[in-house]
Formats: structure tokens, sequence, C-alpha cells
């Protein structure tokens, strides 16, 4: 933080001024420009202003604002411990002013259904709006800020002609960033729910979230006090529950009559107030670049985040600091700007994500109304994966164990330690090793390679192991490396590697995935490059439509109505062959962009007959299959299928329709859906980050009413405690990790504390159930301090 950078410069360190810029795109060589413009007088704005001036008090700094100083249109403002020591190891003087106003407190109250849960151990610190604004107002004056309030500012390249460096901090409506929109490139999404700041004239005694089911849909409303004897009250509901509740032909008051009516119990029948409020629709703003010349962005001109999470004013505040402090350290205002860019972007992103998640929960609120009630708390309160099940039992033990106590775990036993069954087979835990293409098999025979690479995991604790896409035909590989069930001698290759789990593993159940690669197959081995067709010897391709995977693939031919006939057999013998080596589970690869992924998918199946065209169409031959291979697949063994819920590209399979394709195998007999994403077609852009995949399988299990397995990017034990606990899955899947680890599971459960039947230790690897002992890190404490002769007064 600024805090190791200096206090104060010294003036006279800077030399003489130097001219202002000729143009904004020959921005000044120096980082610490000596004349500076902001555009915006909120928080973001005023701070950024008030660190430069201090650390500089040479600089001549100017901000626009139009409004007046007292004109805010919000009333609360939310702030973290982390975002508070910023401030306070940067400037103390503002610290300590904002401190003297702080509103704290520590619990969550969520009201549903007539019920009140709480948290506690949250520390939150909130004041008014309206009060930091004066803080920044008066802390910009004693430094000698030029505030020119109720002015708009000039335009950007009129400023940026005229100063070294210009701030756009001009809000989510930013002029300065649509002046530059060819640069700055922003995407605005719009959402799904309409929303209003309102202000209640006592003090919550708690962050409080009130659920009202209303004969027009859900509403609900999101209050916490910002000062003895006032809070912000938000209300939020669905657009289309909006319009049938009649607020969008109601004006100012009388939608504030109505929102105080509709939560009169958490209010105390008292009234809300407004202030210039007006129903609105977040957007999420993300800007490809954040400067152009010596124009940067800030805070909500350059992203925005949620408000259900509380971050607006905290990125403000946050971009201030790193601006400031990279102003000092970089010896360009180019580098600068990246540098600023480069350390605030990641940061952003991560809360973003935080934020969507937040944000999508409560637009899907009404999914999650039939929860228990404390489950439903507790879902609420992870809603986006920031807090977790670990961090919140270190918040509040009690809230935590009396969730688990409702969602059945036995005393000591984490989530992720209790059992699922799936049709004849229960499982110990709820931990499953993901398949993994290992691309180690000869002529399609697993070999010793497999029984290690299969067998350690078995060994590790897992309640089920995958193996990898076990193709159904030589011309069904991904790779001349893939493993296959279309002979007799790869049948018995995994039978002794079944054998093997069963007997050296016992509890721990072995699951074949089977596949056909469709129009991805005859490339080389993934770390000889990935997806890219064999330099000779490949094999001829087939696909729903002739449509190569990228440019450079080969092109495949579209399947005819007897080549899907003998596909189907293929499968069928396969899982026959399955049956007979010894698998507990067979999971049908549905997913990636391999055959039958390409049938469900509207951007690879450009078919014109009954195999093509509606999503009904679509999915007629990928049940077909799977009802041949539910045929021979012995009934109390489980079936599982494997989908891509999003093509992660435009036209593609939107994530109404997985719904629909996850309820269509369900009724064909499918005991679960491992819901996955994307790899469809090569031109994706998936949203990577923590879980980003979860919510997908969340929406399935709760709309098509079928176990799922969520997998991607679920990394800790501390996620699959929080997703089995909150209700978005039954399974969670994970590859990396077990790769890093074969033993993840147990070393799961041993850094937990618990030892019962959901993780058993093979009797062989007992004695390494707890770490091994390092070397010695404690010290003898001092048992006295010895002072100096005593004076007696």
């Amino acid at each position: 933080m600024l805090s190791t950078r200096g206090s104060t410069a010294d003036p006279g360190a800077r030399g003489t001024a130097r001219p202002a810029p000729t143009n904004p795109h020959s921005p000044a060589k120096t980082s610490h420009p000596l004349r500076a413009a902001i555009i915006g007088g909120g928080p973001g704005g005023l701070y950024t202003a008030a660190l430069l001036k201090r650390l500089a008090p040479e600089r001549e700094i100017t901000v626009y604002e139009r409004n007046a100083p007292d004109d805010t249109f919000g009333f609360g403002v939310v702030l973290s411990d982390e975002t508070l020591g910023g401030i306070e190891h940067a400037d103390p003087a503002v610290y300590e002013a904002l401190k003297a106003h702080f509103v704290r407190w520590d619990d969550i109250d969520i009201v549903h259904r007539n019920t009140r849960h709480t948290s506690s151990g949250h520390r939150f610190a909130a004041l008014g709006r309206r009060r930091l604004l004066e803080i920044l107002h008066d802390r910009c004056r004693d430094l000698g800020v030029d505030l020119r309030l109720r002015t708009e500012a000039p335009p950007p390249d009129e400023l940026a002609r005229a100063h070294d460096l210009v701030v756009a901090a001009d809000g989510v409506h930013s002029a300065t960033r649509e002046a530059y929109r060819d640069v700055f490139r922003p995407r605005l999404t719009p959402h799904r729910c309409r929303y209003i700041w309102l202000a209640a004239d006592f003090a919550f005694d708690a962050f409080r979230f009130e659920i009202a089911e209303t004969e027009h849909g859900v509403m609900q409303l999101h209050g916490y006090p910002y000062s003895p004897d006032a809070s912000t009250v938000l209300v939020e509901m669905r657009e289309e529950v909006w319009r049938a509740a009649g607020f969008d032909e109601l004006d100012e008051a009388e939608s504030t009559a109505r929102c105080a009516k509709i939560f009169t119990d958490a209010l105390g029948g008292r009234p809300l107030r407004s202030n210039k409020s007006a129903w609105t629709t977040f957007r999420t703003v993300v800007n490809e670049r954040w400067s152009h010349g010596n124009v940067v962005l800030l805070g909500d001109a350059a992203h925005t985040a949620h408000f259900s999470i509380g971050s607006g004013t905290k990125l403000a505040v946050e971009d201030a600091l790193a601006l400031a402090a990279c102003l000092e350290e970089q010896p360009t205002l180019p580098q600068a700007l990246a540098a600023y860019e480069e350390e605030r972007r990641p940061v952003v992103a991560s809360t973003q994500r935080a934020a969507k998640a937040s944000l999508e929960w409560f637009e899907d609120l009404a999914r999650y109304l039939g929860q228990p009630p404390r489950q439903f708390a507790f879902n609420l309160l992870t809603r986006s994966r920031r807090v977790t099940h670990e961090n919140l039992r270190l918040r509040d033990a009690g809230f935590t164990d009396s969730v688990e106590r409702e969602f059945g775990c036995p005393p000591g036993t984490p989530p992720m330690f209790t059992p699922f069954r799936l049709r004849g087979l229960t499982l110990r835990n709820r931990v499953v090793v993901s398949a993994m293409d290992m691309y180690s098999a000869t002529d399609g025979v697993p070999g010793d390679f497999h029984l290690v690479h299969l067998g350690a995991r078995a060994l590790g604790g897992a309640a089920l192991v995958m193996t990898e896409m076990v193709c159904v035909s030589p011309e069904g590989r991904i790779t001349p490396g893939c493993a296959g069930l279309y002979t007799g001698r790869q049948g018995e290759a995994w039978r002794r590697i079944t054998d093997f789990v069963h007997a050296g593993a016992p509890g721990t159940a072995i699951g074949v995935q089977l596949g056909h690669s469709g129009r991805k197959g005859s490339t080389r081995l993934m770390w000889e490059g990935m997806d890219e067709p064999l330099p000779d010897g490949n094999w001829p391709l087939v696909a729903p439509s002739p449509l190569p995977y990228r440019p450079g693939s080969q092109v495949p031919r579209e399947l005819s109505r007897a080549q899907l006939t003998d596909v189907r057999q293929q499968f069928r013998t396969a899982a026959e062959r399955a049956g007979q080596a010894g698998f507990d589970l067979l999971e049908l690869h549905c997913a990636h962009g391999y055959l039958l992924s390409g049938f469900l998918s509207p951007l690879t199946n450009h078919r014109t007959d009954a195999y093509g065209g509606s999503l009904e169409k679509r999915l007629r031959f990928p049940l077909e299959v799977f009802d041949a291979v539910r045929e021979v697949w012995p009934d109390e063994r489980p079936m599982t299928v494997r989908i891509s819920a999003t093509d992660w590209a435009e036209g593609g399979t939107s994530a109404e329709e997985a719904v629909e394709i996850a309820r269509a195998f369900a009724a064909h007999g499918a005991d679960a859906i491992d819901v996955s994403t994307g790899q469809v077609v090569a031109g994706e852009r998936p949203e990577f980050g923590r879980s980003y995949q979860t919510p997908y399988a969340d929406r399935i299990r709760h709309e098509a009413g079928v176990p799922v397995i969520a997998v991607g990017a679920i990394s800790s034990w501390d996620d699959v405690n929080s997703l089995i606990l909150a209700g978005r899955t039954d399974l969670c899947a994970l590859a990396r990790p077990h790769l890093y680890d074969p033993h993840w599971t147990l070393h799961a459960a041993a850094e937990q504390g618990y030892d019962g039947p959901g993780a058993v230790w093979p009797a062989p690897y007992r004695a390494g159930s707890r770490p091994p002992r390092t070397g010695r890190t404690d010290a003898p404490k001092p048992r006295l301090t010895l002072h100096g002769p005593r004076q007696d007064v």
C-alpha cells in the first residue's frame, strides 16, 4: 500500500514545471504529473485528488463535478476492513474522519417465510454517502485541491491537451468513456432485475435480507444501517415482477409508499423516503482498455460490480490508491497507467465474477424458495463464493453447525463426507475423480500406466473414480493414444483395473465414460499439439454435419441413417463389455463437441432430417444411444450423462436448453447429469473463474429435479463443502487437484480433522494419515519480563 512508498513528497525534488503535452496521444514523459484534471466528484474522484495532492503538494489538481456538494443519489456506503486499512495507511487524516462516523455491526439477518436466521461475525462498517463526500471535500480543500462543483467538465480532448493527466471518474454513464469508445471498447451488460434506492429513518440492527412472496412474484429487500438513526433500504425484483406489480406506472412517491407497504414487517410499519430515487436496471461495465494517452478510467467508469456485494465505492477507492501508487513508482506516465491497469484488472475481474454470481443468485431467487430454511440462508450467504463453508464456520460456528444438522451431517462430519446414493450404488462421500484423457493406451488397450493412474486415485479416498473417455470404435478415438472398449482384449485389460480398485480400495467405485470423438478425432496427442491433425495415418471422421472443428481440421462426413445405426450398436456393444469388465457406473459422454454433443448443439448440427433442427430433433440420436446402452447396462448400476450446458458462443446451446436436455435424459433413466460446459466450437469465449461451471449444475438440479455432478475449477475441499451444503450440487468432480495430489480426498479429511467412514485410509497407508513432522518452528516463550530497578514514588 502507499504507506511503503513515502508520505508527502519533497516539492524541490521534482524540478520545475514542464509544459503541458500538446495532445492526449503524446503524454508527459514523467509519471509525476503536475497538472491533473479529475472528471467526477464522487468518492473515487475526490479520493484520487486528495492522494495526488498529498503526495506532491506542488501539483495543480482540479476536480469537475456537475452536481452540488450535497447532491447524492444513494444513502449509505459500506467499506471493508481491507479497504479501510489501505485508507488508513495512505491518509490517516481521512481514515480518522471516517472512523468518527462509522456505524459498525456484525450480524446478517435473513428473513424468509416468517422465519429469521441470524449469522454473526461479519464485521461491517458503513456511513452516510453524504457524510463521506463532506469528509473528502474537506480533505481536498485542506490540501489545496481546486473543487469546481456545479461545473460541467470541458470535453476530455480539451482537458487532455491542457493537463498532464486526466482521470475519468464520471461513473457508469461516463461521457469520457463514450468519447473514446473506439479505444476503451466498453461492454455494458444489462441484467434482469429492477431496483430502487430508498432509506428508512431508523437503524437496522443487522444487515437484513427479507424475502416477500407476493401475488406478482418474488421481491427482496436489502437493508443496512449507515448512521445511528438511518438505514439504506434497497428493493429489488425481476423485471416481469416489477411490471406485473404495476411499478412501471407509479411515480417516485407512489413507488416509495408501495415498497414500505410490501415490507411493513421489516420496517416495523414505518415509512420509507426517497432522494431522486428511480427504478433502474443494473449494468455491468467492462472495458478492454482503461487508458488512452494521458486519460485514464477509474471506478464505475472503468468497471462496475453489483451492489449486492457492496463493492462499488470499495473498488473506486482501491483504484485511487493503486493509481496514486503507480504514478509514484513508475518512471513514465505510460508505464504508470499500464502498471495501474495490470495491478487492478485481475482484482476487478475477480470481484466482478463474485458480483455476477451474487446478482444472478438474486435474479433466480425463486429457484431456492423451497429449500430448507437454514440451507436457504446458507445458500444466500455463500452465493458469491467469497464467503465459504469454512470462513462462515470461523465467523459463526453455531450457525454453520445448525445448517449441517438440518442437512443431515452426522456430528463431526463435513458435508463432503456424507454418503450419496445413485440407484443401487452408495457413494461414501461426494468427491469424484473427474474423467481425464491420458492418451497413453496402445491400440486402445489400457496398460500399466492406467492401472497405476486410476489405482492411485482409487486409493486416495474419492468415492468414485472415472476413466478417461473410452472410445467405442477405432474411428471414434480422439488420438492414437485413446483407450477403447471395442475389442475383447481391451475389456480384459479394463477388468484388471476394476479388480484392483475393488480389492485394493474397498468402498471406492470406478466408472467408465463411453464416447465417440466425432469431428474432433484423428488428432495428435495433447502434448504434441492439442486438436491438431495427425501428420500421417489419419482415419476418416464422421459427425452430424460436415463441419470441421477449426480451419485446417479434417472435414467429417455427415452420418447417414445406416451409419447412425452402426454407431448406436457400437455404444451398445461397448456398454456390454463395460458391464463384463466390472465397472460400477457408466457415463455417456454428450459434451465437449464430441459426436453426441455435436448432435445437441445447433452450432454443429445443421441437419434437415429427423435428427436436426429443433431441440427435440437434436436430442433424438443421443437419446437413442442412451436407451441402447441403458438396455444392456445392469439395472442396479447407475448411468450418468455428461453435457456441455453452454457452448460459450453466440447461437449455441442456451442454459434453458441445457435444462431441457437434462430433463430428457432423466426421463429416459439417467441417474445424474454431469454438468460441464464448452469445448464444442473452437471460437468459444468461456468465462473462466473459480467454480465457473457450477451455476449451470445448480440450475439443472433445481429446475430439472435431477441429481447433478458439478465440475470445473473446483479446487479446494472448502469449495466442495460449500457447494454441497448450499444445495447447488450433489457431487463434485475434480481433475487437476487429483493430478497434483492423488490422495486429495484423504488429505482433505485429515486437514479437517475427520476420521470416519466417508474417508477410509487403506491399511498400508494408515501411518500417513497425519502430516509428517517438519523442523522445529516453535521456541520457548518468555516467562518473565525484566524491568529496571523499581522506583518508589
